[in-house]
């Protein structure tokens, strides 16, 4: 075979593959896209994340368990890296956070909107405080309101003011003659400061060293994997197959209600750092080896006749234990007809049934937590209008004022029980309407763990 000799300059070697960044801010630094947003209120708030290292420590140590699953989907759709810092202003990477407005999780999800985007809400789990399926919701959409307005600022405004009022906004503007940018319209003052706070985030981000601000490392790598599991498993014995602490198993997976994670209706996703999965798996291996069961719960269906004292003494357990489990605050009863845990006896050991998805849990204020409230019907009302508008049962309603057909006549009045607390102002509010101020998911922070109807 003849051998063809090349000169050394005529050969062409094949491109070095750079070695992959290990620093996951350079890799954010890097996808910034937005137009930098700058006025005085950006100064205002730069300065004051600055000023706040200690706060500023505690939100990059929590979002350093998220941000690489944000960015990489991020990045999968071509999106402005900038959106993977918006968790920094919305629930600042508190998994749990809970605003007055019912906003929950990472990415601050009103119930409504949780549910046009398909985020699951029930008694077992809300996915609006899953790390994943609300990262997805959230991309998904802020790529539709930028889709509508074809500006990211507006989007965002659109984010958190909501898409008809930002409409609405431009429209005026237009009427007046005004530009439509998102420093020319007439905000709420969340909303007005709620871009400036993420421009000062980017600008931190972007240059830490020019703020005095020392950004943790966090690496440019996978921090959780997610392991399926289609068998019920009790939370505790979940984070300890995988030796993890409680309140870090929770902080990957905080959607869950319940002290129990179920496995009927396709199973569950469990987040786990990635180091913990293999040990994870060989504990689990050897667990069930043993024979042990992996949840301790089951569902029970409540009656009339139920208390929770009677429950918690007929199952063998306190009725704070209960109430505990059940997230069940003082002063409240069950329902009747809702679905509630309690603990399994040694001979059960079937998971608790699809059909439980679905059960209904709700509250009442036990009776010495009640205040009767006079309402003045108006014309339109029903028998269920009163009742959906004071959160009570229509057929209580009934029984209370005596009523003998579900139709109402104006001027009429009611009698209703409604807990001490919505009692206040109900009588001025029963007689007039009261028009509504301009609302946002506002962002005041309170812990989330407690669901009380469903």
């Amino acid at each position: 075979m003849p051998v063809i000799v090349v000169p050394d300059s005529a050969v062409t070697l094949p491109p070095l593959t750079p070695p992959p960044m290990r620093d996951l801010w350079q890799r954010i630094r890097l996808g910034f896209k937005m137009p930098d947003l700058q006025n005085k209120l950006v100064d205002d708030r730069t300065r004051g994340y600055a000023s706040q290292p200690d706060y500023l420590a505690r939100m990059t140590q929590r979002s350093s368990r998220y941000l690489f699953h944000i960015v990489e989907e991020i990045e999968r759709r071509g999106m402005p890296t900038e959106l993977a810092l918006l968790p920094f202003v919305e629930s600042a990477f508190v998994p749990e956070a809970l605003s007055s407005a019912k906003a929950a999780g990472l990415w601050q999800f009103v119930p409504g909107t949780g549910r046009d985007y398909a985020l699951e809400q029930n008694m077992w789990k809300d996915e609006r405080r899953d790390v994943v399926e609300s990262t997805r919701a959230a991309l998904d959409y802020l790529q539709k309101l930028h889709d509508m307005f074809g500006d990211w600022h507006l989007a965002l405004a659109s984010y958190n003011w909501g898409e008809g009022s930002v409409s609405r906004a431009i429209a005026k503007n237009q009427r007046a003659g005004k530009p439509t940018r998102y420093v020319d319209l007439a905000m709420p003052n969340e909303t007005q400061h709620y871009v400036p706070k993420l421009q000062a985030i980017k600008n931190i981000v972007a240059e830490p060293d020019k703020y005095g601000v020392v950004l943790p490392p966090i690496d440019n790598a996978p921090y959780f994997i997610a392991v399926h599991k289609t068998r019920d498993i009790d939370v505790h014995t979940a984070a300890k197959l995988a030796e993890m602490k409680v309140d870090d198993f929770r902080a990957l997976n905080p959607a869950f209600n319940r002290p129990i994670i179920l496995g009927a209706g396709g199973g569950a996703q469990l987040l786990l750092p990635a180091a913990k999965v293999e040990r994870f798996q060989a504990n689990l291996a050897a667990w069930d080896s043993t024979g042990q069961p992996l949840a301790s719960w089951t569902t029970y269906k409540t009656t009339p006749a139920d208390t929770l004292a009677a429950v918690a003494k007929r199952v063998g357990i306190g009725e704070e234990q209960l109430r505990e489990a059940n997230q069940i605050p003082p002063r409240y009863r069950l329902a009747p007809g809702s679905t509630i845990l309690i603990p399994r006896d040694e001979t059960m050991v079937a998971d608790i049934p699809a059909s439980s998805l679905d059960g209904r849990f709700a509250l009442v204020p036990e009776e010495s937590n009640l205040r009767y409230v006079t309402y003045r019907v108006r014309r339109g009302d029903t028998v269920a209008s009163v009742a959906q508008r004071y959160k009570v049962l229509a057929k209580d309603l009934i029984v209370w004022n005596r009523l003998t057909s579900s139709q109402l006549f104006a001027g009429q009045r009611l009698e209703l029980k409604v807990p001490a607390t919505a009692a206040r102002g109900r009588v001025s509010r029963a007689v007039q309407a009261v028009r509504k101020p301009n609302m946002t998911r506002s962002t005041i922070r309170t812990p989330a763990r407690t669901k009380w109807v469903f």
